[in-house]
């Protein structure tokens, strides 16, 4: 089998990347580098692989869990590609305090849909945990989350989540930049818990599976699934059944890593998409973007649908959402789909917030209520 040229020209610089990666990752286990203490115990959720792995609704999911069983979580991120700069306070589990173009699209969304949760960005996520446990010490948060932080080892950790895309190839996976590794895959080791998120192909999961068992980690399985479609502009009917009922054509646009799985989404959500438009994961959109977008959508008397992750980025652009809802807009939400080992994974958040004393016990294993709190 011929090799793809890009493939030998890259391979030099993942193999340089590889030995950077890995000579940090010795300085660290043989600490000579030290990870710090955080007052607060911390909960890490990353991955190995640079996007499209479904981190983000695993966020989402872990903090309303934490939120269902009376702890007050808080979200550290480093606010990819935000326009702020510094330590910045999100959302003070009150208020959203900043736009998607300060917070960055995630983070925002993360805010936004966890109201009662503390979200603090920052380029160092140890400054923002400080900063937490600083301002936030009369009914201050009972555990921290540290989003996208599986490389991030100057903070140590009560809990250690690996995600893994099952939708990509896992033995064979390649570094950065001949592939999509951000380390090797014998790295998993760190992780306390390993989650096979998006599972599609049964086979293809067990393959996975027997191989990720070879860390001795618990291994939760899970897949996406679809959930509300919102409708972002005013004048349009809002209920899923009213779209359907109608049969509706659609433009699909979005800039995520897997727009792909974006497609199948809508397709099992009965939705027909006559055309689509995709941009770079993270790519701003400028207004002549999106021009083009309503302007294909008008020509085509086309609905338009995205992707909850998209309407937070151009939420922070008012200007931006204007320009397509002279059209039906929605976007669909996504949730995660925790079929196999969801009694092991809550346990084992349990046990994190079970530490302290604040925490008051029912049942012997779930936290019922914070005594700090009302």
């Amino acid at each position: 089998m011929r090799s793809n040229p890009l493939t030998i020209l890259l391979r030099p610089f993942a193999l340089l990347y590889s030995f950077i990666v890995q000579f940090r990752n010795a300085l660290f286990n043989r600490r000579v580098f030290r990870a710090w203490k955080s007052p607060i115990p911390v909960v890490s959720i990353g991955n190995l692989s640079a996007g499209g792995t479904g981190k983000t609704p695993l966020v989402d999911w872990v903090v309303k869990y934490y939120l269902s069983i009376g702890c007050k979580p808080a979200i550290v991120s480093r606010g990819y590609l935000r326009e702020s700069k510094g330590v910045q306070l999100v959302s003070d589990g009150q208020k959203v305090l900043l736009s998607s173009r300060e917070a960055g699209d995630e983070t925002a969304m993360l805010a936004w849909n966890n109201p009662d949760a503390i979200v603090m960005v920052a380029n160092k996520r140890k400054k923002a945990v400080m900063a937490i446990a600083k301002r936030f010490t009369e009914r201050g948060p009972s555990v921290i989350i540290l989003d996208d932080a599986f490389q991030h080892r100057q903070i140590d950790r009560a809990l250690n989540i690996a995600i893994i895309n099952a939708a990509e190839p896992f033995v064979k996976a390649k570094m950065l930049p001949e592939g999509r590794l951000r380390e090797p895959l014998k790295n998993l080791s760190r992780a306390n818990l390993i989650l096979l998120n998006k599972i599609t192909d049964r086979e293809q999961a067990n393959i996975i599976i027997k191989e990720l068992e070879k860390t001795g980690r618990p291994i939760v399985q899970a897949r996406l699934k679809n959930g509300e479609l919102v409708c972002f502009s005013g004048e349009f009917q809002t209920s899923d059944e009213a779209i359907l009922e109608k049969s509706q054509n659609f433009l699909a646009f979005a800039g995520i890593a897997s727009p792909e799985s974006f497609l199948d989404s809508l397709t099992k959500e009965g939705i027909h998409v006559a055309a689509h438009h995709f941009f770079k994961d993270h790519e701003p959109y400028s207004a002549n973007k999106l021009h083009k977008v309503r302007r294909e959508a008008e020509k085509r008397d086309l609905s338009i649908v995205t992707t909850e992750k998209d309407y937070f980025r151009m939420l922070g652009r008012p200007e931006l959402i204007r320009i397509i809802t002279t059209r039906a807009c929605y976007y669909l939400k996504i949730e995660p789909d925790i079929f196999e080992g969801e009694a092991i994974l809550k346990s084992m958040l349990n046990a994190v917030v079970r530490k302290q004393p604040d925490v008051i016990m029912s049942k012997g294993t779930t936290p019922s209520r914070f005594s700090k709190w009302p």
